[in-house]
């Protein structure tokens, strides 16, 4: 499950075992939700993205998140999908971290590979038919999976938002509670 990738555009490593707690990693589990199957659900104070199933079930993804000051919560659709995206830092991050600057949009973006801040994969939230800017990303960063450390995204380890990215068609709706 967390073994390396070799056949990636970008061959991605196995995931650092010892960085991640058992409690974070993808399994089944029970989950009850007045929400429809197919909708995902992060849980903020848990650290967990559920992808509502069926019969009670859900496939649970542990998460980093937004560390205080940059977390979002809400109803959003996945208005799009990226296999191995590019990274544009917003405006305000720039303005914050002056050095990102050649990153910008104006710059071309940082391209996409292993040390991209988006991973391997990308689900992008739209709220109204707007990009809200938040998205549901890969990371090399195992260590960050069960912390508030992201500028407010929702950070995936790489082999689970791979998962998690194949199970998803855009248009699916998402909460973040």
């Amino acid at each position: 499950m967390y073994g390396p990738l070799p056949d990636e555009r970008f061959p991605i490593p196995a995931v650092h075992l010892e960085q991640l707690e058992p409690r974070f990693y993808r399994q089944q589990v029970p989950y009850e939700t007045g929400e429809k199957v197919g909708t995902l659900v992060v849980d903020t104070s848990r650290f967990y993205c559920y992808l509502v199933g069926e019969n009670g079930m859900a496939m649970r993804y542990g998460v980093g998140l937004g560390r205080a000051g940059f977390a979002w919560s809400g109803r959003a659709t996945v208005g799009w999908k990226q296999k191995w995206p590019k990274w544009t830092p917003p405006d305000e991050m720039i303005a914050r971290q002056p050095e990102l600057e050649k990153y910008s949009a104006a710059n071309g973006s940082m391209p996409p590979g292993l040390r991209n801040p988006l991973g391997a994969r990308a689900l992008y939230l739209f709220q109204d038919g707007k990009d809200t800017l938040y998205r549901l990303h890969g990371s090399e960063e195992t260590f960050s999976i069960g912390k508030a450390v992201s500028s407010g995204c929702v950070r995936f380890i790489n082999q689970d938002i791979i998962d998690l990215y194949d199970r998803v068609p855009t248009g699916s709706k998402v909460v973040v509670i």
